[in-house]
C-alpha cells in the first residue's frame, strides 16, 4: 500500500469515528427503554450585578459560566479576554464593552477567593457519625 493510500485510508477512518460520534449524539438517550433528556448541567450562574444579564447573554452562547466563574484575572487580562471573544463571535455591545470588563474584573479578580464547584453525591461513600468516610 503507497503512503498516500495509507493517509488516505487513515482520513477516511477519523471521519468515519467523527461521523459515528455525532450520530450517537442525536440519538434520543434511552435508558430501560424510556427516553431521556441529556445530563443536567450545574446551574451556575453569574453573580448579580448590572451587567449580570448581559455577561450571561454574551458568554454563556459557547461556554458554561463555570469557566468565567472559576477565572481570577486582573483588569488588563480580562480586557484581553474579552477582546478575544469578541473576535471569536461573542455579541458584545461597543457600549457596554467597558462595563462588562468592570463587571468580570470585580467580581473575578485575583484578590478574590478561589472557586469552589458545587459537589455532587455519588453514592460511592458514606459519612460516618464521626465525619469519617468510608467507601461502600
Amino acid at each position: 500500500m503507497s503512503h498516500s493510500a495509507v493517509k488516505l485510508s487513515v482520513l477516511a477512518a477519523l471521519i468515519a469515528l467523527v461521523v459515528a460520534m455525532w450520530a450517537q449524539e442525536q440519538q434520543p438517550h434511552v435508558v430501560m427503554g424510556l427516553q431521556n433528556p441529556p445530563p443536567v448541567r450545574f446551574a451556575d450562574t453569574l453573580p448579580s450585578g448590572a451587567m449580570q444579564a448581559k455577561a450571561t447573554t454574551a458568554c454563556t452562547e459557547c461556554h458554561e459560566a463555570r469557566i468565567i466563574l472559576q477565572q481570577r484575572l486582573s483588569k488588563a487580562a480580562w480586557t484581553k479576554e474579552v477582546d478575544k471573544m469578541i473576535k471569536w463571535g461573542a455579541v458584545v455591545d461597543a457600549a457596554d464593552h467597558d462595563a462588562l470588563i468592570d463587571y468580570l474584573s470585580t467580581n473575578f479578580s485575583p484578590d478574590q477567593p478561589p472557586y469552589e464547584p458545587p459537589r455532587t453525591s455519588t453514592g460511592t461513600s458514606t459519612e460516618k457519625p464521626s465525619g469519617k468516610k468510608t467507601s461502600k
